[in-house]
Formats: structure tokens, C-alpha cells, sequence
């Protein structure tokens, strides 16, 4: 399946070059080359595990290129943890645990900021639990039903 762009929608809200300037400052990355390999890796990463019109309404408020890295990538057939995207993350990286969560929270602090509320809101409702806290924001448990 292919994202398609939606109709009217607005414009990203920064240039991919603000982007990556915005990542190297929250993640401390001592070059732009470092911030762009954090942004493509986790946004390849996170390509693998949305679906949806999730997927196209965050490609669409993302820049460009940040989008094609989302968007290149084929969703997994199964959804990973919070943990188990920043494990993940790790092994296809070859870094540890520890840099593979400081390039996410780095990158997705950035990504909040660029979906807004709603679509935030939609995406962590769409993903498995623990990763509200990769994205900044506050954890909290979804009620079990029981039949």
C-alpha cells in the first residue's frame, strides 16, 4: 500500500533543515550529519510500526525528506513496545539501548511538536503501550475489558 498525500492539506510547519538543526540541539549531537542519521533512523523505525491514516496525517505535517523516511518504510507484521522499538532500534543501529532511546527521545520531541495534540493523541492510540514516553508525553495505562 502506498501513502497518498490528502487533499489541502497544510504545510509542513519547518524545513527539513530546521528540523535537523532543532534535533541536534535536544539530542546535544555535536554535527548535522549526526542529528540527520538520528531523524532517518528513527523515522525509518517508526515507518515500520504505523499504520493507517496515521501514518499519511504524520507524513503529511512532517518535512519532506523526513516523511520519505517514514514513508520508504514497509510496516512490520508485528508491533513492537515502546522497549521493544528502542531495542530494535539498537540492534539495526548497532549502538546500544541507552543511545538508541536518546536518538528517539531526540527525534520524536521534534516530531510532537510538528503533529499537535489530536494527531498525537491518534497515533499513541494507534501504537502498543510505552511509547507516549518516547514521545514526551506521560504514560497512561488503557483499561482492560474484560467479557
Amino acid at each position: 500500500m502506498y501513502d497518498q498525500p490528502r487533499p489541502h492539506q497544510a504545510h509542513p510547519a519547518m524545513t527539513f533543515e530546521q528540523m535537523l538543526e532543532r534535533v541536534r540541539y535536544e539530542g546535544a549531537y555535536p554535527t548535522r550529519e549526526r542529528a540527520e542519521e538520528a531523524v532517518r533512523t528513527v523515522l525509518a523505525a517508526l515507518g515500520r510500526q504505523l499504520v493507517g491514516d496515521e501514518r499519511v496525517d504524520l507524513a503529511q505535517a512532517l518535512p519532506v525528506e523526513a516523511a520519505l523516511a517514514l514513508t520508504a518504510q514497509i510496516p512490520a507484521t508485528e508491533q513492537l513496545t515502546g522497549w521493544g522499538f528502542v531495542k530494535d532500534l539498537a540492534e539495526r543501529t548497532g549502538t546500544t539501548p541507552a543511545v538508541a532511546r536518546w536518538d528517539t527521545g531526540a527525534v520524536l520531541t521534534i516530531v510532537t511538536r510538528l503533529t499537535g495534540p489530536d494527531l498525537l493523541a491518534r497515533i499513541l492510540r494507534r501504537l502498543p503501550d510505552g511509547y507516549a514516553l518516547l514521545f514526551g508525553q506521560a504514560e497512561l495505562r488503557r483499561l482492560q475489558h474484560t467479557a
